[in-house]
């Protein structure tokens, strides 16, 4: 197939081109950075310079190309603030990038969309031990800052399930962790000796590590389900506390410094939301049932290269 892909230069985007080439799909890459035409030509696919929140431009950019199907992986977690807001640059390109790129799947005559959801959509708060399947709510507020980040989530599904003539898909993906992802973003502050390891009560969540994350998107391209939602997590879901601790042994970082959840909230709130508030088990039945994926790094300590067992 040729894909369109948005966010190919990201954490799950590299090895997201690279699974896409040895499957024998053709990637037609977006970039805003023209600076990375090469990364993505070693990479295996075709740059394309545009920005998805630039509607008029991306749609110049694709005009005379004929693709079969759009990936939608674009985040911008790098540039996120403090303090989450409204125009939260990962929520515009759930919201205002999917209508672009749904724009330009027209142009180029795409009929497949894939996208990048969160199960963090299922609502930031304590699920007790109720195993969350797709059939679960999904785009449940709980009156916090986090709802901006569930409302993203619900905007792409929405918007590539409703789109006419669009076989759309949605990938929920558990926490990011590997090279580049939310695992190095946490080393980065345990270096700085941010204090961000909840003390007493903190959440639980599922995780995945972006080569799987990745694996997923390349199965669901031919296999998915037009209108289906898919768990895309590893086996053991973990407590934040075994995160960071695990982050911190796996990147040689300075020992994590616990805090109570008053001063993490008020240090950075949307992590409170995540840190302390929300616990959720999530399954990927349907994803191994329907896609036949499952995970093959099955946990953190494996994923972040503290235990060497792999499944085959």
């Amino acid at each position: 197939m040729k894909v369109l892909v948005a966010g190919g230069t990201g954490a799950i985007g590299r090895p997201l081109l690279t699974a896409m080439a040895a499957q024998g799909h053709q990637a037609y890459a977006i970039i805003r950075n023209p600076a990375h035409r090469s990364m993505v030509t070693e990479l295996g696919a075709i740059p394309v310079v545009a920005d998805v929140v630039d509607r008029d431009g991306l749609l110049r950019a694709v005009d005379g190309l004929a693709i079969d199907a759009v990936m939608h992986q674009a985040t911008a977690l790098r540039s996120a603030k403090r303090k989450l807001r409204p125009d939260d640059p990962t929520t515009v390109l759930r919201k205002q990038g999917t209508e672009h790129l749904l724009a330009a799947a027209r142009v180029v005559g795409a009929r497949r969309f894939v996208t990048q959801s969160l199960i963090t959509g299922y609502g930031y708060r304590d699920h007790g031990t109720t195993v969350l399947t797709e059939d679960a709510p999904f785009g449940v507020h709980v009156g916090s800052v986090a709802d901006l980040v569930v409302d993203g989530s619900v905007a792409t599904e929405q918007q590539v399930f409703e789109a006419e003539g669009i076989e759309g898909i949605a990938l929920r993906y558990g926490m990011f962790y590997g090279p580049n992802a939310f695992s190095d973003m946490f080393a980065g502050l345990l270096r700085k000796r941010a204090p961000i390891r909840p003390a007493g009560r903190c959440g639980t969540t599922c995780f995945v590590h972006v080569d799987d994350a990745a694996t997923a998107a390349v199965v669901a391209l031919t296999k998915g389900n037009p209108g289906t939602a898919y768990n895309i997590v590893d086996d053991q879901p973990a407590s934040w506390q075994e995160f960071i601790d695990t982050v911190a042994a796996a990147h040689g970082t300075p020992r994590p410094i616990s805090a109570p959840g008053w001063l993490i909230r008020m240090m950075v709130p949307y992590l409170g939301c995540l840190l302390i508030d929300t616990t959720m088990r999530v399954s990927h039945a349907k994803a191994t049932r329907e896609l036949g994926w499952s995970p093959l790094v099955p946990n953190l300590r494996i994923g972040l290269g503290l235990d060497s067992a792999v499944r085959s």
